[in-house]
């Protein structure tokens, strides 16, 4: 699923049962980068001896920067979210690549939506499972949306 076509699939009208997927490969810069963000620089994710010491394969990606996943869908959909839940399943190593499937749960006549996502690494594996809650875009927004796709949306950086 093209990244853009979330946006237009938004703008032209959200319904319950809506599934978007987006993918990524997780490396140990990214690691770093999120680490540098959030100042969580957990051993777990960055010392060798510690991982040894936890039993573990090897290094980790933190947990929320793969559920980040879920806010590329939620930014494209304009979704503002009220409540997340995380549920981790299993650690996600650099080099994995992560698939986030979100679904559309239920969705009310004031815009509010409910929504799951399920979170699964290139073994089909389910690493990470989310819940959320929030708004979509009511009619005002979907306008102002579709003038920033007419216009090339410029301030969508994945564009």
């Amino acid at each position: 699923m093209n990244i853009f076509d979330i946006r237009k699939r938004a703008v032209a009208g959200l319904k319950k049962g809506d599934v978007f997927v987006v993918s990524r490969t997780f490396y140990e810069e990214d690691t770093h980068a999120f680490a540098g963000m959030t100042r969580d620089f957990n051993p777990i994710h960055f010392e060798d001896r510690f991982v040894r010491a936890k039993g573990m394969k090897g290094k980790i990606c933190h947990g929320l920067l793969v559920g980040s996943l879920l806010t590329e869908i939620g930014g494209q959909i304009g979704w503002l979210a009220s409540e997340i839940r995380f549920r981790f399943r299993k650690p996600v190593f650099f080099g994995d690549a992560v698939e986030c499937r979100l679904t559309i749960l239920e969705l009310d006549e004031k815009n509010h939506a409910l929504a799951e996502a399920v979170f699964r690494n290139q073994k089909e594996e389910v690493v990470l499972e989310a819940s959320l809650s929030g708004y979509i875009p009511g009619l005002k927004e979907k306008r102002v949306m579709k003038s920033m796709i007419d216009e090339g949306d410029p301030t969508n950086k994945i564009n």
